[in-house]
């Protein structure tokens, strides 16, 4: 029997994109799927969050996720540039957000289509895996997106027709994921229990194993 995990996801979060290959994996090794969901980061999804968090909140990430990377052996830079649009200095976040917006609602599109973990597999990478500078020019996207399987012209152009209906299913994924018990990404949720974290990955294939998951082959 095939079982269902579901995975909130942020496009700016290191640990979001650190977690993909063990996502990836688990789907090749065993009998599951991965239903990725796309949800705003906290920057969009709770203003005001970086101003009052600690002022150490921001650098531990960038200290951990760095080197969480170089022990995964996993190819890793912050994005250039960031999907959410900060004065990194005053923490204030901006009100318009071109970048975030459209990766999360290509996220949605994907999801639509039921492969959003190998778009975003191929997406994350141009912005996290540092063989790229200025992702977002150019056909950076369009390119990673066709190898995949995927026609970004086409998707954006869904997205461009009709944003309420992608946004509707952002706004169902956050309310789905605090509905699980948890406001981090990226968490992971079997049977209604969260997971969080990319390092939570081998406790949530003990709890699957325990329900009767099986691997292939």
């Amino acid at each position: 029997m095939t079982l269902s995990v579901d995975l909130f996801f942020s496009f700016r979060s290191p640990y979001s994109y650190l977690a993909l290959p063990k996502a990836l994996k688990l789907v090749a090794d065993y009998d599951a799927t991965v239903n990725l969901r796309a949800v705003y980061p906290l920057a969009v999804r709770v203003p005001g969050f970086f101003k009052r968090a600690d002022p150490r909140f921001a650098r531990y990430i960038v200290l951990d996720s760095s080197r969480v990377a170089k022990r995964e052996n996993i190819p890793f830079r912050f994005p250039r540039p960031d999907p959410i649009v900060q004065d990194m200095a005053s923490l204030d976040v901006a009100e318009q957000q071109p970048y975030i917006h459209r990766l999360t609602r290509l996220g949605a599109a994907a999801q639509q289509q039921g492969r959003s973990l190998e778009f975003t597999d191929a997406i994350s990478r141009v912005l996290w895996d540092g063989t790229i500078k200025g992702w977002n020019e150019g056909d950076h996207l369009a390119k990673a997106a066709a190898a995949a399987g995927f026609d970004l012209a086409a998707m954006d152009a869904a997205v461009t027709a009709d944003p309420d209906r992608h946004e509707k299913i952002i706004a169902d994924n956050e309310r789905d994921h605090a509905a699980s018990g948890h406001w981090g990404v990226p968490t992971f949720v079997f049977e209604n229990e969260p997971f969080f974290g990319q390092d939570r990955i081998d406790m949530l294939i003990w709890r699957m194993e325990a329900k009767g998951l099986t691997r292939r082959g």
